[in-house]
């Protein structure tokens, strides 16, 4: 009986009822998480609020300048006209949407696809310091287009950038062959096989430099330094759809990179299906990658510098990482291609190399920062 009482009554103490009151703890900690993950939310939505407005403000920016200038009013007022359909068949209207919008959204989606193959190899790596052109994608673009250079009026030159894009995903398939061992890919010998494979290219275009004409020379040379001079509707609709649909592909991968930050051990144990993810990741980054170097050239920096500096703002959740990373670069290659039209009017520099200097001189200072001492 005494047993049967003491068994009732911790029956009663443990059975939360009428008047029971839970330990303070457990109280407040359920809105104390709820406080800040609603604050991580509010954070999120004003950061991406921010690079969407700044994407805004920079491409109108970029529609006022240049040897013609308009004022801000006066482009608001042609696009606005331009959305509701009334035609504008004046000079100011075709220097603003038949030369500086095409480049502007170019601009944005190269530097969008560039960032987040960026994105994609660094998270596969788990090693800030890659970047799409190390594993080849670069070398292969190059080798493709300076092929089409090289064949002259044997194809038109709107497919330059099919060889372009052709010589990319040689590239990296070749590279993804050789580093695949045993039905597992092997990510250090897929580094290092793509950064043999950029040589073997560089020397390859360096002997079909050397056996070419002077003008075909010129437009090689011009082309490795990326410009966005030479953009028109067929590029555009090319690479839009690829980069964007590649872009929102990403995204559903965005759980698996954050497990592999884990290291692939433990993206096993999360369950997550590591060998097809992998494939998944590796040919994403390169489709957005050569996609961006055919219709562009190479463009370097941007798919490195502009991953690390959004990760220092969003930390490494890859959910938020990817499309930050997508507005943040095309915001950056924007900026510089309108520096590269306008620094040295009526002169053009190629944007590959504002890219260089600007993104080498960012590089260079957050390393100082992050430096120790």
């Amino acid at each position: 009986m005494n047993v049967e009482r003491r068994t009732s009554n911790v029956e009663h103490r443990t059975i939360p009822g009428k008047g029971h009151r839970p330990p303070a703890s457990s109280k407040r900690q359920p809105s104390f998480v709820n406080r800040q993950l609603l604050r991580t939310k509010k954070r999120t939505v004003i950061i991406f609020g921010l690079l969407i407005a700044a994407l805004l403000l920079v491409s109108i920016g970029s529609l006022q300048v240049g040897t013609v200038f308009f004022s801000f009013t006066r482009i608001i007022r042609m696009l606005f006209d331009y959305l509701f359909g009334i035609t504008d068949s004046s000079m100011d209207a075709t220097i603003v949407f038949r030369l500086r919008l095409p480049r502007i959204i170019l601009g944005i989606v190269v530097g969008g696809g560039l960032a987040v193959s960026g994105v994609l190899f660094q998270g596969l790596f788990r090693n800030p310091l890659v970047e799409p052109y190390t594993l080849g994608v670069s070398g292969g673009a190059a080798l493709g287009v300076s092929l089409g250079f090289l064949l002259g009026g044997a194809f038109p030159k709107l497919l330059l950038p099919l060889f372009g894009f052709a010589g990319a995903w040689l590239a990296v398939s070749f590279a993804y062959t050789i580093a695949r061992r045993r039905r597992f890919l092997k990510i250090p010998y897929l580094l290092l096989v793509g950064v043999m494979i950029s040589f073997i290219c560089s020397a390859l275009i360096m002997l079909l430099l050397s056996v070419v004409n002077l003008s075909t020379f010129r437009a090689v040379i011009y082309w490795t330094m990326g410009s966005l001079a030479g953009c028109d509707i067929s590029l555009i609709r090319f690479a839009v759809p690829v980069i964007l649909l590649g872009t929102a592909a990403s995204l559903g991968l965005a759980w698996t990179l954050n497990a592999l930050a884990l290291g692939e051990e433990g993206a096993r144990h999360l369950g997550i299906r590591l060998e097809r993810d992998k494939k998944w990741i590796f040919f994403l980054g390169a489709l957005l990658a050569g996609t961006a170097v055919s219709v562009a050239g190479i463009i370097g920096f941007v798919g490195l510098i502009v991953p690390h500096t959004v990760r220092l703002i969003f930390g490494t959740d890859h959910r938020s990482l990817i499309p930050a990373s997508f507005l943040a670069g095309g915001i950056f290659l924007v900026l510089c291609d309108t520096l590269a039209r306008t620094i040295l009017a009526p002169m053009e520099l190629p944007v590959g190399v504002v890219t260089g200097i600007l993104g080498g001189g960012i590089f260079i200072y957050l390393l100082s920062r992050k430096s120790p001492g």
